[in-house]
């Protein structure tokens, strides 16, 4: 991105935290992408411009998984976990996103 925007609140609606399970360190290692949990209702475009104003990063890609909530049972009752979309972010070669202590 040459002239970087200012994040605005709804970016940060957008974008929830990212997924940081052996699974995700693996995609990262080998293809430069990120696995961030996303508003169900996010489309691609929006994902995009988030992550680009957000990290000031140059997005390649977006892939996003649309992952359905299981049903359990908890003391006899009934119930179910909420639907939520990841969002695997291909950066740029070279680009990186800082996810650790203070990001």
């Amino acid at each position: 991105m040459t002239d970087r925007q200012k994040a605005t609140a709804t970016d940060y609606d957008i974008v929830r935290y990212p997924v940081l399970t052996e699974k995700s360190t693996r995609i990262l290692e080998k293809s430069n992408a990120y696995v961030f949990v996303v508003d169900k209702y996010a489309t691609k475009p929006l994902v995009k411009r988030a992550v680009e104003r957000i990290f000031g990063v140059n997005v390649v890609s977006v892939n996003t998984i649309l992952t359905k909530g299981k049903r359990k049972v908890f003391r006899g009752i009934r119930g179910r976990r909420a639907d939520y979309k990841k969002a695997m972010v291909k950066l740029k070669a070279g680009e990186s996103i800082e996810l650790g202590a203070g990001a």
